[in-house]
């Protein structure tokens, strides 16, 4: 199954049902103390390749940051792994966490090898304990995205500032695009989410946040381009529901990273796996299917316009 327009890079694991929401709801604070938790029933361990426990060789560990709660593009992930076992000769293993920051737990404590992570988690994992770059997604000719900020079309608001007094959603604490973004804006009106929003929430996915807009659980919330691009491109009525009222400059985009102390030569060659990926029909084929046209070389200057965000806004 290939989806038209721009895809975003991480889809993953559960849709969000009754449940979830009932969680979310929960977890409100209008005061902003508590980050509202939202539980992924069945998110857990998932061996996409031969198990080390039969074939005696250790397996590399990966880790994918929820950036959306849906499953279907587990499957995409579990081909693009059952094919960098097959280039390494070593099994892979994927292991899923909830939220950003407990993806780069398991980042610098050794726990996973490689991860698919966030941008501001990646300058965060990058500043506190060495994680390094291997490469970045090219999505339509483009290895940059942003921010957008949504609303319902029927909620009157227009600007940012019309969400004073009213409920927003961010994403994830470690999120660019679903909390720094907004979080500048903020800033800049000098004033805190405690103290302008009626109340705001943690939905822990940017899926999640265009869902919480559109169902009126909250106002309006900021979500990653790609994802809202690409919900729109499978949901065409979505397109009734919400609006983009203002988007951020470009930020690079989500990459792939390696934890520090991880072998020089097996880094080399899964710098060289991704970079060469879309060189081969079975790889061009994988990328096809997870939206992505290739992956580029990065570097850390790529997201020196992140880390200004995180120190502006103290994060």
């Amino acid at each position: 199954m290939v989806i038209k327009g721009r895809k975003h890079l991480c889809w993953i694991f559960l849709s969000l049902g009754a449940l979830g929401w009932s969680l979310l709801l929960s977890g409100c604070r209008a005061n902003g103390e508590q980050l509202p938790f939202i539980s992924f029933h069945e998110r857990e361990a998932a061996t996409v390749s031969p198990d080390s426990r039969h074939t005696g060789v250790e397996p590399l560990r990966v880790s994918v940051a929820s950036m959306t709660s849906t499953r279907e593009s587990l499957r995409y992930y579990k081909e693009l792994l059952d094919f960098l076992a097959e280039y390494l000769g070593q099994p892979v293993e994927m292991v899923q966490r909830n939220t950003y920051a407990e993806t780069n737990e398991l980042l610098r404590t050794g726990a996973v090898d490689l991860a698919f992570v966030c941008t501001y988690a990646y300058v965060r994992a990058h500043d506190e304990f060495g994680a390094r770059l291997l490469a970045v997604p090219e999505i339509d000719g483009a290895t940059t995205y942003q921010a957008y900020i949504i609303t319902r079309k029927d909620s009157g608001v227009n600007d940012f500032s019309d969400f004073k007094g009213k409920r927003f959603a961010f994403t994830d604490p470690l999120s660019t695009t679903g909390y720094l973004y907004p979080l500048t804006l903020l800033k800049l009106q000098e004033t805190r989410p405690e103290d302008f929003f009626a109340s705001h929430i943690f939905t822990y996915s940017h899926d999640n946040s265009v869902r919480a807009v559109r169902d009126g659980i909250v106002d309006g919330a900021s979500v990653e381009s790609q994802v809202l691009d690409e919900m729109m491109a499978r949901d065409p009525e979505l397109q009734r529901h919400i609006r983009v009222i203002q988007h951020s400059p470009d930020f690079s985009a989500p990459p792939v990273i390696v934890r520090p102390g991880l072998n020089e030569a097996l880094e080399t060659r899964l710098r060289d796996f991704f970079l060469t990926l879309h060189e081969n029909s079975r790889g061009k084929a994988i990328l096809q299917n997870m939206g992505i046209d290739r992956y580029q070389p990065a570097t850390d200057d790529d997201y020196a316009s992140v880390r200004a965000l995180g120190m502006l806004v103290g994060k």
